[in-house]
This record gives structure tokens, C-alpha cells and sequence, in this order.
């Protein structure tokens, strides 16, 4: 049987992976694909850049939300995390290292960003969570190993998310933190599930940063 996610396309846009000095991965949310994302891409057009955009197989990740126990989500959690894992790699056969790889996600996507990165510690450019955080029941968040490196990593909010718990956000900043990540965490009010101005802008800062 075919692995939900396998066969999905990655978009590509910016300079050809041959060209670019890094790479942004950016992944959409629920319902939303790599077209959902391209609003976000147009104010994170940093020069330099090679942007790929992984699609979810029916544009979701996983069927269900991202704090219940995480075989409620099987096999589309680890199918999901599979196909992070494999832009990731063509990545790094590429020649670009995973220092020059930022990880950005919203909603879901921002749930796998953080969860990739908890399961695959590494030194990245950076890992921006837009409204999400570490995936499993409360009791699940255990068993992280290895070292981010120093890591930037940003968590953006919103204080009264209906979709994501705030004290989700504050305990997936701890774990990302002991694991060696420079964590960065925002709540905001009267934001919903969205983006602003202010998560787009350290976006920007992370990924500037990675090519200087």
C-alpha cells in the first residue's frame, strides 16, 4: 500500500536548489495546500532563496487535531513527517546543509515543523512555528534526543487560538529549548488563527540572517 503523502508534488519556486545559497520549506496548513502558503512566500522573498512547498495528500497532514494521542493520526503523522524528511534530504543532496535549511510551517504545517525538528535535531536556519506546536497528547511530549545546535526557533500565537492550546505553545518552547534550540515565543491578542506583520517580520530576520 502506497504511504498517504507519497506521491504528492513539492513546488518549487525562487533560484533553482543548483543556485541558492539556502532553502526555505514551507508547509501549509489544513485545507489549505502549497498554494495557501504563496500569500506568506510574497512578503518572505529573500534574496538568495530556493522555496520548496511540500502538499499534503488531499491538502491534510493528518485527520485529526494535533493534541490527541498520536496513533489517532497514524499513518498520517509519520507519512507527513516522511515527506518533510524527504524535501529535507533532496536538500542536502543538493548541497545545501541543513544550517542553511529554515523550516516554516502554519497550522499544521507549523505543528510539523516543530515536531520535525524535535524528532531530528540538527543545527537548521531556522524553524518557524506559526500557530502550532509539538504533536501528541499531553503525555507523549517526552522522548526527544539530540542537540538543535542553537537553533533559532520562533513560535508565534494567538492567546485564545481555538485550534491550538496556549500552554501547547509554552510547553513545546521548553522542550525545543532543552534540546538546545534559542527559542523565541510570542502570544498575542486579538490575532485568531493568522499571521501578522511581526511573525513575517523575524521570519525575514531568521532567514536574512542564514545567508550573510
Amino acid at each position: 500500500m502506497t504511504s498517504p503523502h507519497s506521491s504528492t508534488p513539492v513546488m518549487e519556486t525562487g533560484l533553482p536548489v543548483a543556485e541558492a545559497q539556502a532553502a526555505l520549506v514551507l508547509i501549509h496548513g489544513r485545507g489549505a495546500g502549497p498554494q495557501g502558503m504563496m500569500p506568506l512566500l510574497a512578503h518572505l522573498n529573500v534574496p538568495g532563496y530556493t522555496y520548496l512547498l511540500p502538499a499534503a495528500s488531499g491538502n491534510t497532514w493528518y485527520p485529526n487535531r494535533f493534541i490527541v494521542p498520536r496513533e489517532q493520526n497514524q499513518p498520517y503523522l509519520d507519512a507527513a513527517l516522511g515527506k518533510i524528511d524527504s524535501v529535507v534530504s533532496h536538500l542536502i543532496e543538493q548541497g545545501i546543509p541543513t544550517e542553511k535549511i529554515v523550516l516554516l510551517g502554519f497550522s499544521q504545517g507549523a505543528c510539523l515543523a516543530t515536531e520535525y525538528a524535535a524528532r531530528n535535531p540538527a543545527r537548521y536556519g531556522g524553524v518557524v512555528a506559526l500557530s502550532g506546536g509539538l504533536i501528541g497528547a499531553e503525555g507523549e511530549l517526552t522522548g526527544y534526543e539530540g542537540d538543535l545546535q542553537g537553533t533559532p526557533i520562533y513560535l508565534g500565537c494567538d492567546a485564545e487560538d481555538v485550534h491550538i492550546p496556549q500552554q501547547r505553545v509554552h510547553d513545546s518552547a521548553d522542550i525545543l529549548s532543552n534540546l538546545g534550540g534559542q527559542v523565541k515565543k510570542q502570544i498575542f491578542n486579538g490575532l485568531g488563527h493568522s499571521v501578522n506583520e511581526v511573525e513575517l517580520a523575524i521570519a525575514r530576520s531568521m532567514m536574512t540572517r542564514v545567508t550573510e
